[in-house]
């Protein structure tokens, strides 16, 4: 998977644990134990490799980043649950966050 730097910088430092992605047909397939490996953008020239610790279905961005500490999302705690959450239609379109859902997954850095 892709991640721009910011998000994938969080990941790789470990200060984010939690992924948002769309539950499309892609992220269907995810299993606990998977491995990721997410490599950033723009050039794609670094890569880091996650475990899958959990799955978290959820019907819209806001329902599940309501449910966690912004913390895991490498954020501070204080920072706008809101405003993080509707930031993820500059991603995903809510048309598409509508259809298949969200899907939060919570990761583990790998040992490199």
């Amino acid at each position: 998977m892709k991640l721009n730097s910011n998000p994938f910088d969080k990941i790789k430092s470990g200060k984010k644990t939690i992924e948002i992605r769309l539950y499309d047909e892609k992220r269907k397939d995810i299993k606990l134990g998977d491995i990721i490996e997410f490599q950033k953008l723009p050039d794609l020239d670094e890569s880091i490799q996650v475990k899958v610790r959990g799955l978290l279905r959820y019907e819209s961005f806001r329902d599940l980043v309501d449910d966690f500490s912004m913390s895991y999302f490498g954020y501070p705690e204080d920072y706008d649950k809101v405003s993080f959450a509707d930031s993820m239609h500059n991603i995903y379109p809510a048309e598409k966050e509508n259809k298949y859902g969200v899907l939060g997954i919570r990761v583990k850095l790998m040992k490199t």
